[in-house]
């Protein structure tokens, strides 16, 4: 078995056989296909017994008790025999060459992590954006040449291939969000070489419904994921790359979190989260200079963003947070 692919799966009755039809109709044979039911509601259990009914060859499905994505994610680790992990979530779809194409680049290059392209798409399947990763460097990328991936990189989970080693002593993190920030920098920090695609494989379905259209304080489990990774850097054979460091804090810490703290409705919330970014900022001696002139793939990163969230972003380092309010 070359390939474990892990679907965590909680109420999306509506969604799930397009995840499932795109994973069993892989061109890559040497596949399971994990499917970890979360304790659903809904339909999805139906749907799971109906595929693994039809494809026992490739299908192995386990119904836990809820836990969340993480602890899910975790149960399916347990489960998995490959020699390399895949995530897909269960409201989302591959392309067909998508687990070929990355397991065949992590054996070329002897890399433990591999990364390709995301489009998002609507429920209609039409193409809304998309998230090239990594643009600037070639197929095989040695971190110590190229660190500044550390920095610039998406760190979502499921358009990666991880080798299962990473997870020997590794899990994500139970009972937060945000879960992706958390863990993935650390494995990457395992890592000597990477490798990518730049193919679009991975087709994250935008919600309506989504956890991420729901922004309550648990956003602050942002900063907790940074101070997570910041821990594992001091530790790691990387921990002499201190500018890139600071511009992980920098993308993560701050832009990343801004960019879901403007979605937050609750004025006490907003200023409860504002409060803590600005806590963040001065522990770790990030001024307004350091901000404003963050470059991601040689650009401007404040810049090149559209110009309501620059506003947004001007305003708050300006702390006119009653602009920000009527802003909102």
């Amino acid at each position: 078995m070359m390939v474990s692919i892990i679907v965590p799966v909680y109420n999306v009755e509506n969604y799930l056989a397009k995840c499932l039809d795109s994973l069993i109709n892989q061109s890559l044979q040497e596949i399971e296909i994990i499917v970890v039911d979360d304790g659903s509601k809904d339909g999805s259990g139906l749907i799971i017994e109906e595929y693994a009914r039809k494809f026992p060859e490739k299908i192995k499905a386990f119904i836990k008790e809820n836990g969340g994505l993480s602890d899910a994610r975790n149960f399916g680790l347990e489960k998995a025999s490959g020699k390399y992990i895949g995530f897909v979530d269960s409201d989302d779809y591959v392309t067909e060459t998508m687990f070929e194409e990355m397991m065949q680049l992590a054996e070329k290059h002897n890399a433990k992590m591999v990364i390709c392209n995301i489009q998002k798409v609507d429920q209609n399947g039409k193409i809304t954006q998309k998230l090239t990763q990594i643009p600037h460097l070639s197929e095989k990328i040695v971190l110590e040449d190229h660190f500044s991936v550390f920095s610039d990189l998406s760190y979502f989970a499921c358009n990666k291939l991880f080798k299962k080693e990473l997870f020997n002593h590794k899990r994500f993190k139970k009972g937060v969000h945000f879960e992706d920030i958390q863990l993935i920098p650390q494995l990457l920090l395992e890592c000597e070489v990477l490798a990518q695609t730049q193919n679009f494989h991975y087709q994250y379905l935008e919600r309506t419904d989504s956890i991420t259209k729901t922004h309550t304080e648990k956003g602050l489990d942002i900063l907790k994921a940074v101070k997570d990774v910041e821990s594992a850097f001091e530790k790691s054979g990387y921990s002499h790359k201190r500018k890139e460091l600071k511009n992980f804090q920098i993308f993560e810490g701050v832009y990343s979190f801004l960019a879901y703290v403007a979605f937050v409705k609750s004025e006490e919330t907003f200023n409860t989260m504002a409060d803590e970014l600005t806590v963040f900022m001065q522990e770790r001696k990030i001024n307004i200079q350091d901000i404003l002139s963050y470059s991601r793939f040689g650009k401007n990163y404040l810049l090149s963003l559209p110009v309501k969230k620059k506003i947004f972003y001007l305003l708050f380092f300006a702390g006119q947070k009653k602009l920000i309010r009527k802003m909102l």
